[in-house]
């Protein structure tokens, strides 16, 4: 079987990973070769080359003087994401069935699904977000060749309206999120953004008599700088944007992991990643979380509820680390979500695993 992931994102695929999309795409990309596949990967430049994977090269756009006049002209960035997934998208419909057997399109941009119909391969598409306006209407016009996964039951209902999706929970590698001995401190992983919220875990974190240490990227220098930055101390560290290795290790000896978001999350990575450390997890009960949480690996907290966070992280602290790892294990291991995806690449039309499988991963801008 041969496959071409495509995948969404400005940020290449490589550590440390902007965000959970990235993350997703390369844990993917490597398991599927590590299962026999071959894997190309259409990706942003700076990507990874040692996930071992073919990056599909794409020339970036720059849009001449007289288009940059147009007052209704879009942004560089935009034309240059758009430009790149187009070029990918009219090379697979001319030479796609040469090279692969299916399209697995992990991408947030439209253009793939707006352009399936014209392909000879069969598409599968992941929803990791919530309905996105050009993605719905892309997803309202695509063929019956088309099929879908959502990351969670929940994020599978936010877009029942407009197609059916077989739900594919992400999954981390349990071999490199490892157990860890726990300690003292709370920790908050994540991109440093509103909608994540670490300022309210923070709080919680205070509530609950726990220092914390936080890890990621800050993407929102304002918020950062207005919200985060005036909360830190000995007892609220930033630790800066980690490796997987790093983070692992950082999570692993951590007493509790402190999960805050103020929009229903599609998943929530942090929350699996944290288990699979044996680390228990608190977290505001939104979107997918309670899917993710189980009740012998964590405890939920009412959305935005500062002090039921803190009750939520005292309790989840006493949990038998032992028992979080096993959750882990059982409900987010990177196996279970590989099988699904090869079963959903074969009831797509792909072929038996004879064949190889092509990942193109796109991340472009």
């Amino acid at each position: 079987m041969r496959v071409c992931l495509v995948a969404s994102s400005r940020f290449p695929i490589a550590e440390p990973y902007q965000g959970g999309l990235e993350a997703h795409t390369a844990t993917l990309a490597t398991a599927l070769r590590a299962r026999g596949h071959r894997v190309s990967v259409f990706a942003a430049p700076g990507s990874d080359p040692d996930l071992c994977v073919e990056e599909l090269p794409v020339r970036r756009f720059h849009p001449s003087q007289a288009a940059r006049a147009d007052v209704g002209a879009h942004p560089d960035a935009w034309m240059q994401e758009h430009h790149a997934y187009l070029a990918l998208m009219l090379d697979l419909l001319h030479h796609g069935h040469e090279r692969y057997d299916v399209v697995h399109n992990n991408s947030l941009h439209h253009l793939p699904v707006a352009m399936a119909s014209a392909l000879s391969l069969p598409m599968v598409t992941t929803l990791h977000t919530p309905p996105l306006g050009w993605l719905e209407s892309a997803m309202s016009l695509a063929p019956r060749t088309s099929a879908f996964a959502a990351v969670s039951r929940h994020t599978a209902q936010a877009w029942s309206h407009v197609v059916s999706a077989d739900v594919v929970p992400n999954g981390v590698d349990t071999d490199r999120w490892r157990p860890g001995p726990g300690g003292d401190r709370a920790v908050w992983t994540g991109r440093i953004v509103p909608e994540k919220a670490p300022h309210l875990a923070i709080a919680a974190a205070r509530r609950a008599g726990l220092p914390i240490d936080l890890a990621g990227p800050v993407l929102d220098q304002g918020y950062f700088a207005d919200t985060v930055a005036p909360l830190l101390g000995a007892d609220a560290r930033l630790l800066g944007h980690l490796g997987t290795d790093e983070l692992a290790d950082v999570v692993g000896r951590a007493r509790v992991a402190l999960v805050s978001p103020q929009w229903d999350e599609p998943y929530g990575l942090v929350a699996a990643e944290a288990m699979a450390c044996g680390t228990p997890v608190a977290a505001f009960a939104r979107g997918a979380l309670d899917e993710v949480v189980g009740v012998d690996a964590g405890r939920l907290a009412r959305p935005d509820d500062v002090d039921d966070l803190a009750r939520a992280a005292l309790e989840a602290a006493s949990l038998d680390r032992t028992e979080v790892r096993a959750h882990a294990v059982r409900h987010c291991s990177l196996d279970r979500m590989v099988r699904r995806y090869e079963d959903l690449y074969r009831r797509a039309g792909a072929p038996r695993p004879s064949s190889t499988v092509s990942s193109a991963v796109g991340t472009s801008a």
